[in-house]
């Protein structure tokens, strides 16, 4: 009798762990349990064996045993309550989704020279579309024979930024066909002070325009022209709909504020006597930007902090969370760093794997970042792995103002200019590059809330769910938890409901 494929696909997973499975296993054994939780348990089980390993019948029943026994946390009972008559329920939903589709590639040095190649590209279009630089210099190479004294403006990629001993800063700017040293000239007056300060927020890696005179065979810089955004006229929304915005709530960690999240859940469905019960009557859209569930192993001695030490019990619990939004709700769900998803971005949507049975009409699980259309406004939703990197980079970017961050990455026009600040997939077409300007740009990871207005473009951090951690307290960082940025659709405003005290 040929073996069945459920046994011998778990006999194949388990023998790459050098486990083998004994002959008394048979299907009617594992028919009825999560295989990969079973096999998570067998390799947890078996990790600290020297030689190849056996499971038997009785230590599969023991750990089937164990699985049916547990029980998961229960979120707190949500109930709507039978007058709560919402106004987002009588409105069509209407939305769009832009995923940023993930694109394998090897890590060769061409799959590096043409994923840096389509960003210069890419950007130095923006810039000429601004129209603001006059004379742009076709490539870097074409400037090395231009006499000295020569006005140009050229576009390329920061590769290096260094101060000289005569305390000048000098910047290496690349194409794709040379590099040129470029000079700001620490001086005395007020354009030369301003200049040299700008100057020090340029970064690594971000492509930028800079206009100066020749000088033998440095270009002495006169003004830098960031690709930036243009001035966006704000749109006019006629359906009086909300969109909540929340990331980084961190199901599974010990951390994770349950009855506070549940608290958020049942002023969704006007289960509560909150003053602002009718802002969440509106309520149509909630997107959730990332670091949904608190993962495993993700970093050294996680399962110290962990509630849920199992990945896939962690996004059983938070669907059953989503479960208890109104079905009118619409929910975005995109991955940060903390998901079960690669590291590399744009990271792909989660896999089915993990939602089971909880499949449901409203809940879109979209990739990250992700470009949202909802009844025409354009929403650039990222997690926001790449603000720590910019932070340390731009002076007087703080974490405690994480929109100050987010508007550098406006400036520049790409979500992740600093090549190696988190990693990043390598491909042909590079996707961070902020090709469309949004309406609003929502992003986390910081753990603190931050609300802004850059040329007309909304920006929102919406902070955390999670309590304070010990990496945190050692860093002095102070997050904003359990608040829940809403943005009001048909009068442009955003309101911060908080839920801190459960």
């Amino acid at each position: 009798m040929a073996e069945n494929n459920a046994l011998k696909e778990l006999s194949q997973t388990l023998s790459q762990a050098r486990i083998l499975l004994a002959a008394d296993v048979r299907e009617e054994l594992i028919k009825n349990v999560d295989q990969n939780l079973l096999i998570a348990r067998l390799i947890e089980l078996h990790k600290n064996d020297t030689d190849t390993s056996i499971a038997d019948t009785a230590q599969i029943s023991a750990i089937i045993e164990q699985i049916n026994s547990e029980k998961m946390p229960k979120p707190v009972e949500v109930i709507q309550r039978s007058e709560f008559r919402s106004k987002a329920s009588e409105v069509d939903a209407y939305y769009r989704i832009r995923n940023k589709e993930h694109e394998s590639a090897e890590g060769t040095v061409n799959d590096f020279l043409s994923y840096f190649r389509n960003r210069i590209d890419k950007i130095k279009k923006i810039v000429e579309e601004r129209r603001a630089v006059l004379g742009l210099s076709p490539s870097i190479e074409a400037i090395k024979s231009y006499t000295s004294g020569r006005e140009v403006a050229i576009v390329g990629m920061v590769t290096s930024k260094i101060t000289t001993k005569n305390n000048n800063l000098m910047v290496v700017l690349e194409d794709e066909t040379a590099d040129f040293k470029v000079i700001f000239i620490n001086g005395n007056s007020q354009e030369l002070k301003a200049l040299f300060e700008s100057g020090r927020h340029l970064i690594n890696d971000e492509v930028v325009c800079i206009k100066g005179k020749i000088s033998n065979q440095f270009l002495i810089a006169k003004e830098i022209v960031w690709p930036d955004i243009p001035i966006k006229e704000k749109k006019k929304i006629d359906d009086d709909i909300a969109i909540a915005f929340m990331s980084d709530i961190h199901v599974g960690s010990k951390q994770f504020m349950e009855r506070n999240f549940s608290q958020m859940l049942k002023w969704l469905n006007g289960d509560t006597d909150s003053k602002s019960t009718g802002l969440a009557k509106k309520i149509k859209y909630v997107i959730m930007a990332g670091d949904v569930a608190d993962g495993v192993g993700i970093y050294p001695d996680q399962e110290n902090d962990l509630a849920i030490p199992d990945i896939y019990l962690q996004y059983r619990m938070l669907f059953s969370f989503i479960q208890s939004i109104p079905d009118y709700i619409h929910v975005f769900l995109m991955p940060g760093n903390h998901d079960a998803v690669q590291r590399a971005e744009p990271q792909p949507p989660l896999s089915e794997e993990f939602m089971k049975d909880f499949k449901m009409d409203n809940v879109h699980i979209v990739s990250n970042p992700a470009m949202l259309n909802i009844h025409g406004l354009d929403i650039l939703s990222y997690h926001g792995t790449s603000l720590d990197s910019i932070i340390s980079a731009v002076p007087e970017a703080s974490y405690a103002y994480p929109e100050k961050a987010m508007v550098e990455v406006l400036k520049r026009r790409h979500l992740s200019p600093i090549y190696g600040g988190n990693v990043v997939v390598p491909s042909k077409n590079d996707q961070l590059v902020i090709d469309e300007v949004p309406d609003i740009l929502h992003m986390g990871h910081i753990h603190k809330n931050g609300l802004a207005e850059y040329h007309g473009v909304r920006i929102v951090n919406s902070g955390t769910w999670q309590a304070r951690t010990n990496f945190q307290i050692r860093s002095g960082h102070i997050p904003t938890p359990c608040i829940l940025p809403v943005y009001e659709a048909k009068s442009d405003s955003f309101v911060s409901v908080s839920f801190e005290n459960g």
